[in-house]
């Protein structure tokens, strides 16, 4: 895997620092002992049918199609990305009709090469985070990740790095998610500041914002967690509606006691019943957050090649809830050959934050179009980058 170029940083311990005097300055890496994720639901005998049917077809693809001159094969990453948990999503987003989701999936890894998602870096990404208005912080009550979306933390214009921010942030979302949880928990406080009371974006990247995380990030929205709603937002809210779709809609809530769903003592103190004292500091969080993410994504890829590399690979055995994967045991030979001609993918660099933009990139909900989420280009054929 090739390196970012970022300046190297001290390695830091998140749970040493939660211990530190003073407020938190670290994401938190797994939730209470008492929360848990729900039982997953037991295939019927047709869903499983369509799933085996759809597994099927996908192992059957000569290429990912592309116009903008990325054509090919699918990658081992890609491979590593199309776990069954990922089919059964975008089976249950089409509302289990198999064409559907196959052809869903296709244009979900047509975009990720052609916007290339693998391709974004925390140095690029740096400058839109400098003032948190993202934070990814504990989880709820259950195990899901909570992602706090903070408009009034506004420190840059509209542009498409706003927007590929909130695609890196979900992927680093992705890599915090415990076994047996496949879904995040979004906290949106619309509490503003004195520079920016209007934090609302236009509409055209709002669209663009839900467009992405509907249609490439489906079945990932558990709960979205709303306050200090302004006028001028509730209006935004009503203007974006059509564009929601109506279960995503369901999962809102506007100014509930958010204690009911996620533990006191894994909330934000900004939130009204939250008593996790956090104090976001750039310097400290970014590359906290880039170190734990790299190490669990470098964990479960290590997992997958011991598994034998199956494309339909189970998430819970990546992220180590169960000793077997789909393929079961490995052979003796399997596991001579993997020593000799498999080697462990190298450690997410741990980045410091730039201390200037980066150039501009071509261009369920982020400033307010990231409401809804470092990695060096992945290497065609090694260990994932996000």
């Amino acid at each position: 895997m090739a390196a970012a170029t970022v300046a190297p940083g001290p390695a830091l311990d998140s749970a040493a620092q939660e211990k530190a005097p003073g407020p938190l300055k670290t994401p938190l890496p797994s939730p209470t002992p008492d929360s848990r994720p729900k039982e997953r639901a037991v295939l019927t005998e047709e869903q499983q049918h369509k799933y085996g049917l759809l597994l099927a077809q996908v192992k059957a693809w000569a290429e990912v199609p592309s116009t903008k001159g990325k054509a090919g094969p699918l990658t081992d990453s890609e491979k590593f990305w199309l776990t069954k948990e990922c089919l059964l999503r975008y089976l249950r987003a089409t509302k289990w009709h198999e064409k559907e989701a196959e052809k869903r999936l296709l244009e979900t890894l047509t975009w990720r090469r052609e916007y290339g998602v693998e391709e974004l870096t925390a140095d690029h990404i740096s400058p839109e985070n400098e003032t948190g208005k993202q934070i990814t912080l504990g989880y709820d009550k259950e195990g899901r990740v909570c992602h706090y979306l903070n408009p009034g933390r506004q420190n840059t214009d509209p542009s498409a790095r706003q927007v590929q921010h909130l695609v890196y942030m979900v992927e680093r979302v992705i890599d915090m998610m415990p076994a047996g949880q496949e879904r995040l928990a979004l906290l949106i406080n619309f509490k503003s500041n004195k520079s920016r009371s209007n934090t609302a974006p236009g509409i055209g990247l709002a669209r663009e914002v839900l467009h992405i995380l509907q249609h490439h990030y489906p079945e990932r929205l558990g709960r979205a967690l709303i306050i200090n709603m302004p006028w001028i937002v509730t209006g935004f809210f009503k203007l974006i509606t059509p564009f929601i779709d109506p279960l995503t809609r369901e999962k809102l809530k506007f100014n509930e006691d958010m204690s009911q769903y996620v533990p006191a003592e894994q909330m934000w103190s900004e939130f009204s019943s939250g008593k996790l004292a956090f104090e976001y500091d750039h310097g400290v969080y970014w590359p906290a957050l880039h170190q734990l993410c790299g190490e669990r994504r470098d964990a479960r890829w290590q997992r997958w090649t011991a598994g034998g590399r199956q494309l339909g690979e189970s998430e819970d055995y990546l992220a180590g809830a169960t000793e077997v994967g789909v393929a079961g045991p490995p052979t003796i030979e399997a596991k001579a050959e993997e020593k000799a001609d498999v080697a462990a993918p190298a450690a997410a660099p741990v980045v410091a934050p730039a201390s200037a933009p980066a150039a501009e990139a071509d261009a369920e909900e982020g400033t307010t179009a990231e409401v809804t989420a470092e990695t060096a280009p992945a290497a065609q054929n090694g260990a994932p980058s996000n």
